[in-house]
């Protein structure tokens, strides 16, 4: 029992660690394929042990949609990535990280694909928790918020005080 208590606590800590250089690699994954696929590589590998790397995985895989070749390719692995997103928000919704990673893929998909239902939901979700997040996880939404166009004035005056 201690061995399988340590094997999920290091994969805890793991995710914990990780998560600054994932955070970073999301942020820079839309400019060029490389960066996507760089991003796709660091989470590629994670499974089911993290709700917010899911997410991470999720949009991963959506971003790779994006540089895919042909309409089918583009669908299934927008699909998939969306999926994913979907199913980490399912299991945690209160997460304000993982609500921040949709809201970002729906903020930047074409309308075309109709994944943009949720963007009032997440969006009041970052703001209700935003003071009981840690300070990194504050700085990293405030930095998306300052770039973004469906935050509200009001919003921005909570988020970016």
């Amino acid at each position: 029992m201690k061995v399988v208590f340590s094997i999920v606590l290091s994969f805890f800590f793991l995710a914990v660690q990780e998560l600054p250089d994932v955070r970073e690699s999301y942020n820079s994954a839309s400019k060029t394929k490389q960066n996507a696929d760089q991003f796709y590589n660091l989470v590629a590998g994670y499974n089911k042990n993290s709700g917010t790397l899911l997410a991470y995985k999720g949009a991963a895989i959506t971003l790779k949609s994006k540089f895919a070749s042909g309409i089918k390719q583009k669908k299934e692995l927008f699909i998939e990535g969306a999926t994913l997103v979907e199913n980490a928000v399912k299991n945690e919704p209160h997460n304000a990280e993982i609500r921040l990673v949709r809201l970002s893929i729906q903020e930047n998909t074409p309308k075309l694909l109709k994944y943009k239902g949720n963007i009032e939901e997440d969006k009041k979700i970052i703001v209700v928790s935003f003071d009981k997040l840690p300070k990194d996880l504050k700085e990293y939404i405030q930095g998306y918020v300052k770039q973004s166009k469906v935050f509200t004035e009001k919003d921005k005056q909570i988020i970016l005080k």
